[in-house]
């Protein structure tokens, strides 16, 4: 009975052993891991970063925009532009994998915005490559684009052979500096990294189709826009024409699976190399589409136009942007890059990213979309013909424009 009351030294000793028991097994375990997503706050940017947390990994979100709203448990903000390299350089501090996701151009009146598009996708991406050697990150997953092999040409389930669109053949600015960045990102690899037996860099670059997810905040929101004002009346181009999508999960998956495999447990597999990511499924792009209109309680336009009138109209678009920018920077309603990108057969097989990475992408519908847009106040109400009077409203005005633009050309007396 006596044996069974520890006396005080005893007890302080037992207390001893079990905290330097404590310290010895903190101290075998494995370091947390720290990850660098660059365009952070953005749609894909965020929806990796609330993923990596889930899996027990912290999380830094580096964006030129404000910070989002909420931020998961391991997951924090810090304001800062890749065009700035100390403002890259502070960031990068104990991170031990980047995703360079950040970029500019993509769409819209974006996309005519040269010297902003270079010094994002160019100079921001040779920033973030050497502040990576300086800072001793061993590993860099760079969110590419399809658009650094596509111009306009048709292409039927392309793999990584293919070689890069000469620069000059590109229609735009992004596609442009994003095949010079991916070059840049992958010629970097294999690069020492700052300090003796710190070892090397490893690279490579994912090439995903058009993101789609609910939530999205770039081309979803833009077409949505388009239906509710009444300006979506016709489709363009082959009907049997078709061109790849991905949705944001299935993105985050090869995203996750890609800095897997640029690291010693899977043997640098990824190291150097780029691969095409999508749902896999082809489809015509305004059939892809269809759901979505349909599903807000919009009619599905019959009216189909040839692809040569449309990126007619987008090159005067173009050009009457050009024109009057510095008065009134508008949106225009397409650019002849998005005339390629939705009306020319381009797809490219997941097959690499299957095979090397693991990828297995999960079908995926719009339906999530739609929901999230009527959870957001949007859906067509009956009885209104607001749409339809704006519709006829904003043709008046693009056709006048129009042929402003052409009387310009026009030889004078």
């Amino acid at each position: 009975m006596g044996g069974a009351n520890k006396s005080p030294d005893g007890a302080k000793r037992l207390d001893m052993a079990e905290e330097e028991d404590k310290e010895e097994k903190e101290a075998r375990a494995p370091a947390r891991e720290t990850v660098l997503i660059t365009g952070g706050a953005g749609y894909f940017g965020f929806r990796l970063g609330c993923s990596l947390s889930l899996k027990g990994v912290d999380v830094v979100l580096f964006d030129a925009s404000e910070s989002p709203p909420e931020l998961p448990e391991g997951v924090r903000f810090v304001r800062g532009d890749v065009r700035f390299p100390c403002e890259v350089e502070q960031a990068l501090r104990g991170v031990t994998c980047i995703f360079h996701v950040a970029s500019f151009g993509m769409s819209g009146r974006e996309q005519l915005s040269r010297k902003r598009i270079e010094a994002v996708n160019v100079g921001g991406t040779r920033n973030v490559l050497r502040a990576a050697r300086e800072a001793g990150v061993p590993r860099l997953v760079y969110t590419s684009t399809y658009n650094v092999v596509f111009g306009g040409q048709v292409v039927h389930s392309g793999d990584e052979s293919l070689p890069y669109l000469p620069l000059h053949l590109h229609p735009d600015h992004y596609s442009r500096t994003k095949a010079q960045a991916e070059m840049e990102v992958l010629g970097a690899n294999g690069t020492p990294l700052r300090g003796a037996g710190r070892g090397v860099l490893h690279t490579c670059a994912l090439r995903p189709a058009g993101i789609y997810g609910p939530g999205e905040q770039r081309h979803l929101p833009r077409i949505v826009r388009y239906v509710e004002r009444g300006w979506f009346r016709f489709v363009y181009g082959d009907p049997k024409s078709q061109v790849d999508f991905v949705h944001v999960d299935n993105l985050v998956q090869a995203h996750i699976l890609a800095a897997e495999a640029l690291g010693p447990s899977k043997a640098h597999r990824a190291a150097g190399q780029a691969y095409f990511i999508s749902d896999g499924r082809p489809v015509n792009n305004f059939e892809f589409f269809q759901p979505l209109v349909e599903g807000l309680g919009y009619p599905f336009p019959t009216l189909r136009l040839p692809l040569s009138l449309i990126y007619f109209f987008a090159f005067l678009t173009e050009m009457l942007h050009l024109a009057v920018r510095h008065l009134y920077n508008f949106q225009p309603l397409l650019t002849r890059t998005e005339v390629y990108k939705t009306g020319v057969t381009h797809y490219f097989s997941p097959e690499k990213a299957k095979r090397e990475l693991g990828y297995e992408p999960r079908q995926y519908s719009l339906e999530d979309a739609v929901q999230w847009f009527r959870s957001h106040g949007h859906g067509r109400r009956v009885g209104s013909n607001a749409a339809s009077k704006h519709w006829l409203w904003c043709t008046a005005v693009l056709l006048a424009l129009a042929v402003a633009v052409v009387l310009s050309w026009l030889p004078r007396a």
